[in-house]
């Protein structure tokens, strides 16, 4: 004989029992397929069709005519297809609606994400823009080189007229005579000294 554990015995076993589960997405899917072709010109069609030829069925006066005049059981078929197709389309809505939360959400997102690269990148812009404001441009350092090059010009004048009056005050005490002045050369300067 088996031997049972008691504590197998005491505690219920689960899964055992089979429940039937409605999958929301597959119904929904469904119901979207069918609200889909609730709404082409093939379905109407298709119905046109089907109540033409029942009434024509019923109203010819054969012996099978199982539906006369009234037609309650056409009656009853659209009423349960109402029944159906109201609870389906709604669906089908309500899933369509999520979708549209979603992508209102995703688009909310990747506009903050967005405005918030725009606000950076605009930063760095402005950041760039005062750094290149700091720097020199050709043609201002062409002008600062120009102004440079006039004042060296003026100052080699100075100096010039400095050294011709030195040597012209040495001629006079040496007793030679305004003859031996030339104009200096930068080389003459240093020999001077």
């Amino acid at each position: 004989m088996a031997d049972f554990n008691r504590s197998e015995l005491d505690s219920p076993l689960f899964g055992s029992r089979k429940r039937f589960k409605f999958d929301d997405d597959t119904i929904g899917a469904y119901a979207e397929k069918v609200a889909r072709f609730f709404g082409t010109g093939q379905y109407l069609f298709w119905q046109t069709i089907f109540v033409v030829v029942w009434i024509f069925l019923n109203i010819g006066g054969w012996a099978w005519s199982w539906d006369p005049y009234p037609f309650i059981l056409l009656n009853l078929a659209f009423s349960t297809q109402a029944a159906y197709a109201a609870p389906l389309i709604l669906l089908a809505q309500n899933r369509q609606e999520d979708r549209d939360k979603h992508t209102i959400l995703a688009d909310r997102r990747r506009a903050e994400e967005t405005k918030a690269d725009t606000e950076f990148l605009a930063r760095e812009l402005a950041g760039v823009r005062l750094a290149l404001g700091d720097t020199v441009t050709r043609d201002y350092l062409r002008h600062e080189l120009e102004d440079l090059r006039g004042l060296l010009d003026r100052i080699e004048a100075k100096l010039d007229d400095e050294a011709a009056s030195r040597i012209a005050d040495r001629h006079e005490q040496h007793g030679s005579g305004p003859q031996d002045l030339s104009d200096p050369t930068q080389g003459d300067i240093a020999d001077e000294f």
